[in-house]
């Protein structure tokens, strides 16, 4: 069984910085704060990225794996919270966007199918409390 621990430590106002298993470092804070200089992430935001990031890793490696090779992909995950406290994503779309001369659209909908489906754990996680919805766009270049 695999265990991960972070240490997150209060930097003063609403701002802690966090690490991951591998050591590197981020701030996060109160988005309601941001005034425009911070530099960092809000936590809510933050779990919205590691869905993209989990999917987005298993999609790459699937579609190397299948020779499907894209020229760019970027994943637009869209969070909808709760109105009462404690405010949590109650509804979530992820967008996933590839752009190439030769998508392999069967290929393409298979690796990001598996992904959703059977690897990516924040995924499944999301759906233990959100509904996920998913979409995927195709764009020649």
């Amino acid at each position: 069984m695999t265990t991960n621990t972070v240490t997150t430590i209060w930097k003063g106002n609403n701002d802690f910085e966090t690490n991951n298993p591998s050591e590197h470092k981020l701030i996060m804070f109160n988005n309601s704060d941001d005034n425009g200089t911070k530099v960092g992430f809000a936590p809510k935001a933050l779990m919205l990225s590691s869905l993209a990031g989990c999917s987005g890793l298993d999609v790459v490696s699937l579609l190397k794996k299948m020779r499907a090779e894209v020229t760019d992909f970027k994943i637009e995950v869209t969070g909808e919270l709760t109105e009462e406290h404690p405010k949590f994503y109650y509804k979530v779309k992820v967008d996933y966007h590839f752009s190439g001369n030769d998508l392999k659209e069967d290929k393409i909908k298979k690796a990001v199918d598996l992904s959703v489906e059977k690897y990516c754990g924040v995924m499944e996680m999301f759906r233990q409390f959100a509904e996920v919805k998913t979409e995927i766009f195709l764009h020649k270049k």
